[in-house]
């Protein structure tokens, strides 16, 4: 009897188990988005806390501090996780039985650009404001753009790699580098002191939900 490789990684997990993912996700954003809607006492204590030690840091540490805004604005920048998604594009378009994947990933990255867009102009919270700022940010802050496109395409770029087999030392990179990159971003952010700590968790909520809900939909249109 055939027994599957040590070399692959594990099997995919079952249609009901992303969806079940993507609406707990969803759900936990959704009361996030509540707090921080109605301004909830606790959680901007937090907020303020954490803000205001890690700043003090950032500015006792410039080179840490420029280190983190190289990584911010050009390894882990939205536009360049945008710029690998096409990519993967590309090379899904060249696979005959890939286009409807290719598709699929280009509209639920753009789907999560549109959805982050309307929470910020929806929510309208302010960013910090420092009397000696290192480093400057636009738009408004819930959720962080940054955390939201990495959590995502971090997430579609892996379970596609688990889809088309990838081998196990491969996958181990990946998954490592994956979350090296989502907490690495989510930190830099608060570091820098662009974001309040609750945008950066709100930004990998909605990009985890968003992910488990598209992969959802891809199984069950293409399984």
């Amino acid at each position: 009897m055939h027994s599957p490789s040590v070399d692959s990684p594990p099997r995919p997990p079952r249609q009901g188990r992303a969806a079940r993912a993507g609406t707990a996700l969803a759900l936990c954003s959704v009361l996030l988005l509540a707090l921080v809607t109605a301004e909830w006492k606790p959680l901007l204590s937090f907020d303020g806390d954490v803000s205001r030690t890690t700043h003090r840091w950032a500015v006792d540490e410039p080179g840490l501090t420029h280190a983190c805004r190289i990584l911010t604005d050009w390894v882990w920048d939205p536009n360049t996780m945008r710029i690998l998604c096409g990519v993967v594009v590309v090379w899904l378009a060249w696979r005959a039985r890939a286009r409807w994947t290719a598709l699929w990933l280009v509209a639920t990255v753009a789907l999560g650009t549109a959805l982050q867009q309307s929470l910020k102009a929806a929510v309208g919270r302010d960013r910090p404001v420092w009397p000696d700022p290192v480093d400057s940010a636009h738009y408004a802050a819930f959720p962080s753009g940054h955390a939201m496109t990495a959590t995502l395409v971090c997430g579609l770029l892996l379970w596609l790699l688990h889809r088309h087999g990838a081998g196990r030392a491969l996958w181990r990179t990946a998954v490592t580098v994956a979350v090296v990159s989502v907490a690495g971003v989510g930190l830099t952010r608060v570091w820098l002191g662009v974001h309040w700590p609750t945008d950066v968790i709100g930004g990998w909520l909605l990009g985890a939900a968003v992910a488990a809900l598209a992969v959802t939909v891809h199984q069950r249109l293409r399984p």
